[in-house]
């Protein structure tokens, strides 16, 4: 009976263990990962080395689980037959009165052994395991550091066979989308302010967004002829709340620069008011309208500039985008100083069109619906 007792002990002890680190391994987090490594010592240089070679870990706890399994059955299987070789004992289980199973005191320590390898080495401890990840780490990692040299024989062969299933290891465990359910958990929890967690998920969202997506309309962008005296536009636009202004020649389709009011107004002061605006013209940024703006916020950094002309497939304007309209994206919220009159330029093109509408008859002021224009 001690034999019996033994070998089904030491089943479940090294299968409970088994259970603790496969639990353990999985749950840790790549970002806590990295700050034990940045703290330095064995068990940071250990997990890196664990989760850059996920397999070896893993080869080495299902390889020492699989043992005690299969050892731990065969032995009390084997004690069971032993001790109670002689007895006739039996429990008859009769089905629907047609079929009469006898069960023996062999079958009845069977299901008693499969019932404690399921709950005290597979549903308990893997339980231990993924919610106590953060405690049992450091156990985990020395622990398991000791069984893959033990059993490195068996690990090896295993990696051998495996290595052919691996995926690019250099890809991230991790997608966009885990990091912003991850954010949606971390703001419901209380560990990020509303504000911080619609800033994350803009950022995580931004290189979905084009140049025309957030550029102010070519309809309500106000452009001068770079002909036009720097006095003849300061005496028909005194109160321009606009800081830069692109200058066109011909046409807006032919946008050639832009200039500051700043400039203009010191132009002013230099007695050079008869001079074409042309002479204090600027560079402008020349984007497609599907420009990622991650790509233009680079070019905005890089060039020192603010404001960059789209243009459409076949040259035309399409609008303008500002360094403004990049960060009010990153943000989520629209940044307004004490000269805009109006926040969003283009909610202000949209009733400039549907004015227009109206009056040529293609919406119907009563409900407010497009009408067939043919």
């Amino acid at each position: 009976m001690f034999l019996l007792f033994f070998f089904a002990g030491i089943s479940i002890v090294f299968s409970f263990l088994c259970s603790i680190w496969e639990a353990v391994l999985l749950s840790i987090t790549p970002a806590y990962t990295e700050i034990k490594l940045k703290e330095g010592g064995f068990i940071g240089n250990k997990l890196k080395e664990f989760k850059e070679n996920i397999d070896r870990p893993l080869s080495a706890i299902l390889t020492l689980n699989t043992v005690a399994h299969t050892v731990g059955a065969m032995g009390v299987g084997a004690q069971a037959a032993t001790y109670w070789k002689d007895s006739t004992w039996s429990w008859d289980i009769n089905f629907f009165g047609y079929y009469t199973l006898p069960i023996g005191m062999e079958a009845i320590v069977a299901v008693v052994m499969t019932l404690a390898i399921l709950y005290l080495s597979e549903i308990f401890p893997k339980t231990i395991g993924a919610n106590n990840w953060r405690s049992l780490a450091p156990f985990t990692v020395r622990s398991l550091n000791i069984i893959i040299k033990i059993l490195y024989p068996l690990v090896w062969f295993s990696q051998l066979i495996t290595k052919f299933l691996k995926n690019d290891k250099n890809k991230s465990v991790l997608s966009r989308a885990d990091f912003t359910a991850m954010t949606d958990i971390a703001e419901k929890g209380g560990e990020l302010k509303q504000n911080e967690h619609k800033i994350i998920r803009n950022l995580l969202g931004f290189n979905k967004i084009l140049a025309k997506d957030v550029m102010t309309p070519r309809t309500v962008v106000v452009a001068a002829d770079e002909t036009t005296t720097i006095r003849e536009f300061y005496e028909k636009n005194k109160n321009l709340r606009f800081s830069r202004v692109p200058l066109f020649q011909g046409t807006k389709d032919q946008i050639t620069g832009y200039f500051l009011k700043d400039q203009l107004l010191a132009s002013l002061i230099e007695k050079k008011d008869n001079e074409p605006l042309s002479s204090i013209k600027r560079e402008l940024i020349v984007v497609n309208d599907k420009y990622p703006i991650p790509d233009l916020f680079n070019q905005f950094m890089e060039k020192r500039e603010h404001i960059a002309l789209v243009v459409g497939d076949f040259g035309g304007m399409s609008g303008l985008v500002s360094l403004e309209d990049v960060i009010e994206t990153l943000l989520g919220l629209e940044i307004v100083d004490e000269f805009d009159g109006t926040e969003d330029m283009q909610i202000l093109a949209r009733q400039k069109w549907e004015k227009r509408a109206k009056e040529l008859g293609l919406v119907d002021e009563n409900n407010n619906e497009e009408k067939d224009a043919k």
